[in-house]
């Protein structure tokens, strides 16, 4: 599907220019995940986002619905992060049978800064044969399978009140709209990756559950948050066998219990690496060292405060080769300027990173190696 989407991508091109810009200002103004400026990276808050509700039931089994089955395990997820890990605030987008809009959902994880997004939803095929669990990250479609999947999910908006103007004209029925997804990097993914394998793993091991893996999809509710984020399939309610499973107090404590561990091992795991990086940018701080990204090379001298570098900051010449050379940002971690860079990139293409000790520019290999 994805082969067939991207054949037709210069086709369709015209029909979907303005969708694209307006979503890629989207992008570029969001606001990244919050830095934590006292100390190493903590997870400190974690969004839990029960699918469906209201007068969106979801799939719909034989006995069950699934906004139902959504609620219930992700307040036990909620009641066992709370219980068992002290420095993380737990917030849900719905804790009772109410619609809540995916954007409204998005924006809920946005605002109060989270640092990681969980959205729970059961699933619903013609064939009642399919069953076990799977976890998407924001990404690519691989197959025509996690197409389905994702426009199912994504076709709530629907419900919702002039959608196509609040969603900047995307069709969550149409594959032009899904081109966008198929162009756009989530800076998140690794994390996001990391999390949902966590899951993934405890669901088998935990939960006894088939575990479908991790797949990668145009979810509407993880394009639209600023930190990893996963959406949870934890069984089909068209499989009656699972079915009864989702519906019953020990299944839905099971995997209530199995997300909790995934999460558990996640924010040790994180936090551990980050520990470990910030103790190796307070080594390279005490020794002076520093990194930046050069963006620009001259035989002549250009303003600091010339408007190429506008947007920018930490912006700083250095001379050498009879040339004068800039270079904009400053972090002591490797790791985030390497993110910086990224971006940066986005205005000038041939953009790197360069170490600077003092006010001295040193070999990238020697200012690393210092942090072995």
């Amino acid at each position: 599907m994805t082969r067939i989407i991207m054949h037709g991508f210069f086709h369709i091109k015209r029909k979907v220019t303005g969708l694209l810009v307006l979503t890629g200002l989207i992008f570029l103004f969001l606001p990244p995940v919050h830095a934590q400026e006292n100390g190493p990276y903590r997870v400190r808050t974690v969004v839990i986002d029960p699918g469906h509700g209201g007068r969106d039931p979801g799939a719909l089994g034989k006995r069950s619905r699934e906004k139902d089955i959504a609620l219930a395990i992700s307040l036990k997820l909620g009641k066992y992060i709370e219980q068992n890990i002290d420095d993380v605030k737990v917030i849900y987008t719905r804790n009772r049978d109410v619609f809540v809009e995916l954007d409204k959902r998005a924006e809920i994880a946005n605002e109060n800064k989270a640092d990681l997004f969980i959205s729970i939803h059961a699933n619903g095929l013609s064939n009642s044969r399919v069953y076990g669990a799977e976890t998407f990250v924001m990404g690519l479609h691989t197959n025509e399978r996690n197409l389905e999947i994702a426009m199912k999910e994504n076709a709530v908006i629907t419900l919702e009140e002039d959608y196509t103007t609040r969603y900047q004209g995307y069709d969550p029925h149409s594959a032009e709209s899904f081109i966008i997804f198929n162009l756009m990097q989530n800076k998140h993914l690794e994390q996001s990756l990391h999390f949902a394998s966590c899951v993934q793993n405890q669901f088998s091991e935990r939960a006894r559950r088939h575990d479908r893996g991790v797949k990668q999809a145009g979810f509407i509710v993880l394009w639209m948050t600023t930190m990893p984020s996963v959406l949870i399939e934890v069984g089909f309610v068209s499989n009656p066998q699972e079915e009864a499973y989702l519906m019953s107090e020990q299944g839905q404590d099971y995997l209530a219990s199995a997300i909790f561990r995934a999460f558990r091992d996640y924010k040790q795991s994180i936090e551990s690496r980050e520990e470990m990086a910030f103790s190796q940018a307070e080594a390279l701080s005490r020794r002076g060292v520093r990194y930046k990204v050069q963006v620009a090379a001259s035989g002549k001298r250009i303003s600091l405060d010339h408007e190429m570098f506008s947007g920018f900051s930490h912006v700083e010449e250095f001379t050498g080769n009879g040339l004068y050379k800039y270079a904009v940002g400053e972090e002591t971690d490797y790791r985030r300027i390497v993110e910086l860079s990224q971006s940066v990139r986005e205005r000038f293409p041939d953009a790197f990173v360069i170490a600077v000790r003092d006010t001295t520019v040193i070999p990238l290999s020697d200012a690393l190696r210092q942090t072995e």
